[in-house]
């Protein structure tokens, strides 16, 4: 499947497809993108890490993401 006929949210893209997706849509200054690309990246070592460091690696992520705040309210077709 290519990076244009997968939905970067769907599950279905690599890190490295979402990383293409995210540079050739200039996704750089979306920070939810940013996010959801270091979501893929946990994912792709959850095994690769004791219970204990992906359980905190995902609560710095999550917090990371509420910190976000509603920042897109008023400018969601600019951005969406």
């Amino acid at each position: 499947m290519s990076t244009a006929d997968s939905f970067p949210g769907d599950g279905s893209l690599s890190s490295d497809e979402l990383a293409r997706y995210i540079e050739i849509t200039d996704g750089i200054t979306k920070p939810w993108l940013l996010t959801q690309l270091r979501l893929k990246k946990l994912q792709e070592r959850r095994f690769s890490l004791s219970p204990e460091a992906y359980e905190q690696e995902l609560a710095d992520l999550h917090q990371d993401l509420m910190n976000l705040g509603e920042w897109w309210v008023g400018q969601e077709d600019q951005v969406f």
